[in-house]
Protein backbone atom coordinates (compact mmCIF):
# COMPACT_ATOMS: atom_id res chain seq x y z
CA UNK A 1 0.00 0.00 0.00
CA UNK A 2 1.43 3.57 -1.25
CA UNK A 3 2.21 6.03 2.24
CA UNK A 4 -0.69 7.80 0.18
CA UNK A 5 -3.19 5.42 0.05
CA UNK A 6 -3.14 4.61 4.12
CA UNK A 7 -2.88 8.31 5.20
CA UNK A 8 -5.93 9.23 2.93
CA UNK A 9 -7.46 5.42 3.95
CA UNK A 10 -7.01 7.03 7.91
CA UNK A 11 -8.30 10.68 7.15
CA UNK A 12 -11.42 8.97 5.25
CA UNK A 13 -11.78 6.56 8.27
CA UNK A 14 -11.60 9.72 10.88
CA UNK A 15 -14.30 11.55 8.88
CA UNK A 16 -16.82 9.27 8.92
CA UNK A 17 -15.97 8.56 12.74
CA UNK A 18 -19.41 9.80 13.49
CA UNK A 19 -21.80 7.33 15.83
CA UNK A 20 -18.87 5.22 16.85
CA UNK A 21 -16.10 7.63 18.31
CA UNK A 22 -16.23 5.38 21.78
CA UNK A 23 -12.98 3.33 21.87
CA UNK A 24 -15.31 0.65 23.92
CA UNK A 25 -18.03 0.94 20.36
CA UNK A 26 -15.15 0.38 17.73
CA UNK A 27 -13.44 -2.19 20.10
CA UNK A 28 -16.60 -4.07 19.83
CA UNK A 29 -17.24 -3.46 15.53
CA UNK A 30 -13.54 -4.24 15.06
CA UNK A 31 -14.53 -7.72 16.80
CA UNK A 32 -17.15 -8.05 15.01
CA UNK A 33 -15.86 -7.30 11.85
CA UNK A 34 -13.12 -10.24 12.45
CA UNK A 35 -15.90 -12.29 13.17
CA UNK A 36 -17.56 -11.18 9.95
CA UNK A 37 -14.93 -12.31 8.04
CA UNK A 38 -14.17 -15.93 9.50
CA UNK A 39 -18.30 -16.20 9.03
CA UNK A 40 -17.60 -15.38 4.90
CA UNK A 41 -14.74 -17.89 5.03
CA UNK A 42 -17.05 -20.38 6.87
CA UNK A 43 -19.64 -19.73 4.02
CA UNK A 44 -17.45 -20.67 1.25
CA UNK A 45 -17.36 -23.69 2.22
CA UNK A 46 -20.94 -24.65 3.67
CA UNK A 47 -22.51 -22.18 1.74
CA UNK A 48 -20.92 -21.57 -1.82
CA UNK A 49 -18.87 -25.04 -1.88
CA UNK A 50 -16.21 -23.13 -3.79
CA UNK A 51 -13.43 -24.42 -1.17
CA UNK A 52 -13.25 -27.07 0.61
CA UNK A 53 -10.83 -27.78 3.87
CA UNK A 54 -9.05 -31.11 3.56
CA UNK A 55 -7.48 -30.81 7.00
CA UNK A 56 -5.02 -33.64 8.45
CA UNK A 57 -2.08 -33.86 10.72
CA UNK A 58 1.06 -31.67 9.03
CA UNK A 59 3.41 -34.20 8.21
CA UNK A 60 7.44 -33.31 8.37
CA UNK A 61 10.18 -35.14 7.46
CA UNK A 62 12.63 -35.60 10.32
CA UNK A 63 15.50 -34.08 8.51
CA UNK A 64 13.64 -31.27 7.05
CA UNK A 65 16.02 -27.49 8.38
CA UNK A 66 13.47 -24.74 9.69
CA UNK A 67 14.48 -23.02 6.43
CA UNK A 68 12.60 -25.41 4.63
CA UNK A 69 9.01 -26.11 6.64
CA UNK A 70 7.20 -24.19 4.77
CA UNK A 71 7.51 -26.41 1.53
CA UNK A 72 6.02 -29.33 3.78
CA UNK A 73 3.15 -27.34 5.50
CA UNK A 74 -0.61 -26.75 3.56
CA UNK A 75 -3.21 -24.30 4.02
CA UNK A 76 -5.64 -26.95 3.88
CA UNK A 77 -7.54 -25.15 1.54
CA UNK A 78 -8.55 -26.73 -1.67
CA UNK A 79 -10.46 -25.10 -4.49
CA UNK A 80 -10.52 -21.32 -5.49
CA UNK A 81 -12.82 -18.38 -4.58
CA UNK A 82 -15.59 -18.02 -6.64
CA UNK A 83 -16.43 -14.00 -7.80
CA UNK A 84 -19.11 -13.49 -5.53
CA UNK A 85 -17.47 -14.51 -2.22
CA UNK A 86 -14.65 -13.08 -3.52
CA UNK A 87 -16.24 -9.90 -3.49
CA UNK A 88 -18.06 -11.09 0.30
CA UNK A 89 -14.57 -11.51 1.23
CA UNK A 90 -13.01 -8.54 -0.02
CA UNK A 91 -15.90 -6.45 1.69
CA UNK A 92 -15.58 -7.73 5.15
CA UNK A 93 -11.66 -7.25 5.42
CA UNK A 94 -12.33 -3.85 4.11
CA UNK A 95 -15.07 -3.49 7.20
CA UNK A 96 -12.20 -5.24 9.28
CA UNK A 97 -9.76 -2.61 8.45
CA UNK A 98 -11.81 0.27 8.74
CA UNK A 99 -12.31 -0.37 12.43
CA UNK A 100 -8.59 -0.99 12.60
CA UNK A 101 -7.64 2.17 11.11
CA UNK A 102 -10.77 3.93 13.63
CA UNK A 103 -8.57 2.58 16.50
CA UNK A 104 -5.44 4.17 15.27
CA UNK A 105 -7.46 7.63 14.69
CA UNK A 106 -8.86 7.65 18.44
CA UNK A 107 -5.86 6.37 19.82
CA UNK A 108 -3.83 9.40 17.84
CA UNK A 109 -1.40 6.43 15.63
CA UNK A 110 -0.72 6.47 12.39
CA UNK A 111 -1.70 3.67 10.29
CA UNK A 112 1.01 3.49 7.78
CA UNK A 113 3.39 3.51 10.74
CA UNK A 114 1.53 0.75 12.27
CA UNK A 115 1.83 -1.12 9.37
CA UNK A 116 5.77 -0.45 8.48
CA UNK A 117 6.39 -1.41 12.23
CA UNK A 118 4.95 -4.56 11.71
CA UNK A 119 6.37 -5.30 8.50
CA UNK A 120 9.78 -4.72 10.02
CA UNK A 121 8.95 -7.10 12.66
CA UNK A 122 7.84 -9.46 10.33
CA UNK A 123 11.18 -8.88 8.36
CA UNK A 124 13.36 -8.75 10.91
CA UNK A 125 11.90 -11.68 13.00
CA UNK A 126 11.21 -13.89 9.66
CA UNK A 127 9.15 -17.28 10.92
CA UNK A 128 9.55 -16.08 14.63
CA UNK A 129 7.86 -13.35 14.70
CA UNK A 130 4.45 -14.91 14.41
CA UNK A 131 4.95 -16.81 17.72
Amino acid sequence: MREADCAEFQKTVSEHLVRNRSILDVMTKLQDAATRVNRALAKTVTSCGCLRVEASKQELPADVSFSHVADYVKSHIEGKLCPNCTDVIETELGNALFYLAAICCLLDLDFKNVLERENDRIRTLGVYSLT
